[in-house]
C-alpha cells in the first residue's frame, strides 16, 4: 500500500506483494532513472508483510535509496533478521546484494518527517512487536492499522491505535473475522469486523476502511460482510465504511467537490452510497495489487494519479 502527498515520492507501507506492480510502475514512468529516495513502514516481520521486498524491481536499481522503519526484534537487529530470511538456501540472495541502498532504521513510539509528511509510528496489539501508522499532510490524515489483537473486553481500544486513529479522516483496519469466526481465532492476532467499525467509531475517525480481508473470504462474502457492517448501530457515526480492494485508490481532499470531478461513489448497481467525503488536502491512499495487502470486489472509479489506467477494477486479494 502507497500513500502519496503531492509529487513526492510515495510512502510505502509494508512490504507485502504489492511491491511487485509498484515497481513495474515506477520503473516504467521513469521516476527512478535519476536515483529516487523511497520510505517504507513495516508493521511487523510476518511473512505476507516483507515477502514483496527482493521483488521489488526498484530496489535493484544503483540509483535507488530505500530508508525502512520497522519494529526493533529480539534477538537482532532488524537488518540481521531480514538477512536470516533473504539467505540462501531460502532465498538466492541477501539485502547486501540488493543493487540499490537499503537502511534500516527502528521505530516504536516515534514521529517521522517524509517530505510534506508527518508519520507517527505507535505500538500496536498483535502477534509479535508490531506498528501502526498515521500519516498527516495539510490538515488531512490517514491511519494504518493492518493487524490488530482485539481484546477480550471489546469495549477496550489500546490508547496507541486510539491516538494513531484520532479523528482520522480516513482509518484502514484489521477486519478478518466475524463474530462467529473469531470465537475459535481469538488468540490469532487480529479483529473481528464489527470491532473495527468500534474502533473507528470510538477514535472519532470519518471513514473507515476494512482491510485484511480473510483468505476464506471470496469477494461475494466481502460484499455481503461489507453490507453488515454498515448496518451496524456503530456504523451510524461514521460518515462511510468500504472494504478495501485491489487497486482502490481514494483521495482525502477538498471539503467541497472541485466541478465536474466525479465523486467517489461505488458501484450504483450494487446500491452502495459514497466511500469518501474528502476534505484537507492531495493525501493519496492507494491500495495497490498486491494478493496479501486486500481483498474486495467493490466497484471503484479512481481519482487518483496513483492508477494511471483510470479504469473501474474489480479485485479479489489476500490478507
Amino acid at each position: 500500500m502507497t500513500v502519496e502527498v503531492g509529487s513526492d515520492p510515495p510512502i510505502i507501507l509494508d512490504l507485502g506483494t504489492g511491491l511487485r506492480p509498484l515497481g513495474l510502475d515506477l520503473d516504467a514512468s521513469g521516476a527512478c532513472d535519476d536515483g529516487v529516495r523511497l520510505v517504507a513502514f513495516l508493521s511487523h516481520l510476518h511473512w505476507d508483510h516483507i515477502i514483496g521486498l527482493p521483488f521489488f524491481t526498484t530496489v535493484h536499481n544503483p540509483a535507488t535509496t530505500l530508508e525502512l522503519y520497522g519494529p526493533p526484534q529480539v534477538g537482532g537487529s532488524l537488518h540481521d533478521l531480514f538477512d536470516r530470511v533473504l539467505h540462501p538456501p531460502f532465498f538466492p540472495i541477501n539485502v547486501e546484494e540488493l543493487k540499490g541502498s537499503v537502511h534500516f532504521n527502528e521505530a516504536l513510539h516515534d514521529e517521522v518527517e517524509v517530505g510534506n509528511a508527518k508519520v507517527t509510528v505507535r505500538k500496536v496489539p498483535h502477534v509479535g512487536t508490531t506498528l501502526g501508522f498515521r500519516i498527516e499532510a495539510d490538515g488531512a490524515s490517514v491511519a494504518f492499522v493492518s493487524d490488530h489483537q482485539q481484546p477480550e473486553d471489546r469495549s477496550h481500544v489500546d490508547s496507541g491505535v486510539l491516538e494513531l486513529c484520532d479523528g482520522a479522516d480516513l482509518v484502514i483496519h484489521d477486519a478478518q473475522y466475524t463474530d462467529q469466526e473469531f470465537v475459535a481465532k481469538s488468540y490469532w492476532g487480529h479483529s473481528t469486523i464489527a470491532y473495527a467499525v468500534h474502533v473507528a467509531r470510538e477514535a472519532g475517525a470519518r471513514q473507515l476502511a476494512l482491510f485484511h480481508h480473510d483468505p476464506l473470504h471470496v469477494d461475494d462474502d466481502i460484499d455481503r460482510l461489507l453490507g453488515e457492517a454498515r448496518l451496524l448501530d456503530e456504523a451510524a457515526g461514521l460518515e462511510g465504511v468500504l472494504a478495501a480492494s485491489q487497486g482502490l485508490a481514494l483521495e482525502v481532499g477538498n471539503s467541497t467537490l472541485d466541478a465536474g470531478r466525479p465523486y467517489p461513489f461505488a458501484s450504483a448497481a450494487n446500491g452502495r452510497g459514497p466511500v469518501l467525503a474528502p476534505r484537507g488536502s492531495e493525501l493519496t491512499n492507494s491500495v495497490r495489487n498486491g494478493g496479501f495487502v486486500a481483498g474486495s470486489s467493490d466497484v471503484v472509479e479512481s481519482l487518483s494519479p496513483a492508477n494511471p489506467i483510470g479504469s473501474r477494477q474489480r479485485g479479489r486479494g489476500r490478507a
